[in-house]
């Protein structure tokens, strides 16, 4: 039976929709999330031109359109279309559009969660790693690294600015290859909360007949809603998903160190009691928990204990 298992972590909170033993979707929620998606706020207009407006509580947003008479730093009332996307050098802010309901916070992902039709199993650090169990790490290394395996060949997931790249690549036949890839990008798609314009390379097929497999094999593997084009004579195939959130690969390729230190802190909150006085970790990870006290904070709160983290260069 399918259930969500749920971690509220240190520095993230955790989720992943396991079957059979399985990761079919993994979600993470950062601490201090900004503006979530159905949030509806209040919000001043900062810049007419570009529809940027201030949420009150700070953060800013884009609203298109524009309720008609409002003016520079007048209020107004804004939801929640799409959080903010990570992007190398220029994050994309929220999109907004107006609004006349009155205020109310977006879903965290708990409550996104148990609003489905699917269990809720909390996971506590003194309970066996159900998480680990279904392959949590695996999950994230596909996210970071963009290697995904799958029998018969591979993939190498590339979030772009202007979209998620799949490039197929394995041996044998073409079309068998093609077909089970298409099989593959559509389960990624859906484990790592893949959304926006997707673009998928897959080998060249000549045969008509064999394209339009692939594209039927996409239809019979990844839920609606999405809409795609053909398969083209050069192998391209092109999805797109309503997009509401970053990916699991956007969120965690913006910031590795903080991924790898959370990831760290996720460990040692699950070793056995007492926790260790001191632990050894990376300078970049060390570097990052003074920048965080807080994460040392909450540790020490959850294990009963204070731990050191020192580095390989003291």
């Amino acid at each position: 039976m399918a259930e969500w298992l749920y971690e509220a972590g240190i520095g993230e909170n955790r989720a992943a929709l396991v079957s059979r033993g399985t990761i079919w979707k993994a979600r993470i929620e950062l601490e201090g999330t900004g503006a979530r998606v159905g949030a509806i706020l209040n919000a001043r207009l900062a810049d007419r031109s570009t529809g940027k407006v201030t949420l009150d509580g700070g953060g800013e947003a884009l609203c298109d359109p524009l309720p008609p008479g409002v003016t520079q730093g007048g209020p107004l009332r804004v939801r929640i279309v799409r959080e903010a996307i990570p992007e190398p050098g220029r994050p994309k802010l929220p999109k907004a559009v107006p609004s006349d309901a009155l205020p109310m916070p977006g879903l965290t992902l708990l409550e996104r969660i148990t609003a489905s039709d699917v269990p809720v199993r909390v996971c506590r650090a003194h309970e066996p790693d159900l998480l680990e169990q279904a392959g949590w790490s695996e999950v994230l290394d596909e996210a970071v690294t963009g290697e995904i395996a799958f029998p018969g060949g591979a993939l190498r997931l590339s979030p772009t600015p202007a979209m998620t790249l799949f490039d197929v690549d394995g041996g044998g036949p073409l079309e068998p290859l093609a077909v089970a890839a298409a099989h593959a990008v559509a389960r990624a798609i859906e484990r790592h909360g893949i959304t926006g314009s997707i673009g998928v390379d897959f080998p060249t097929l000549a045969n008509r007949a064999a394209r339009a497999a692939v594209a039927e094999a996409i239809d019979a593997a990844l839920p609606q809603p999405f809409e795609r084009t053909t398969v083209n004579g050069f192998g391209f195939l092109q999805i797109v998903r309503r997009r509401t959130r970053p990916s699991l690969p956007e969120l965690l390729r913006a910031d590795p160190i903080g991924a790898e230190t959370r990831a760290e802190l996720r460990r040692i909150e699950r070793l056995p009691p007492p926790p260790p006085a001191t632990h050894m970790t990376t300078q970049r990870i060390a570097r990052r928990l003074a920048q965080q006290p807080g994460w040392t904070t909450e540790l020490a709160r959850r294990s009963g204990g204070t731990t050191q983290f020192v580095s390989a260069k003291e």
